[in-house]
């Protein structure tokens, strides 16, 4: 498993962007964390490019101004892929768990991520 003095700090910036309550803020994480033509998929969103997913950053945090997005898990890598657990609060109470798969470049940014809620169903 990859320690997290190992991880590339653009993953630390993706999140610190969900987290940012500063609108004017969210925008200097994502040019730290993302490649320029980065794509983002999940079930309620499909981005491409910063100003993209910028703009559903933003949108997610006037829906819940308070929300609080967490990793719940250690990374998984291989060939430049990163999969690991997240969960976001929204509410006392009131949470969504997920998964990432992420995929960064040459010069640790972000190329891809691909979201998905948990559980994973049953067959």
């Amino acid at each position: 498993e990859l320690s997290m003095s190992t991880l590339p700090p653009c993953f630390d910036a993706m999140l610190a962007a969900w987290n940012e309550r500063d609108p004017a803020k969210i925008r200097g994480h994502l040019d730290t964390a993302l490649s320029p033509n980065v794509i983002f998929a999940d079930p309620d969103n499909c981005t491409v490019g910063v100003e993209e997913f910028e703009d559903m950053i933003r949108r997610f945090r006037d829906k819940w101004p308070d929300a609080r997005s967490e990793r719940t898990s250690g990374f998984d890598t291989h060939n430049n892929r990163y999969r690991y657990k997240w969960l976001v609060t929204v509410a006392e109470g009131q949470s969504l768990p997920g998964m990432d798969v992420a995929k960064i470049d040459d010069q640790n940014l972000v190329v891809r991520v691909d979201g998905f809620f948990c559980p994973v169903p049953k067959p």
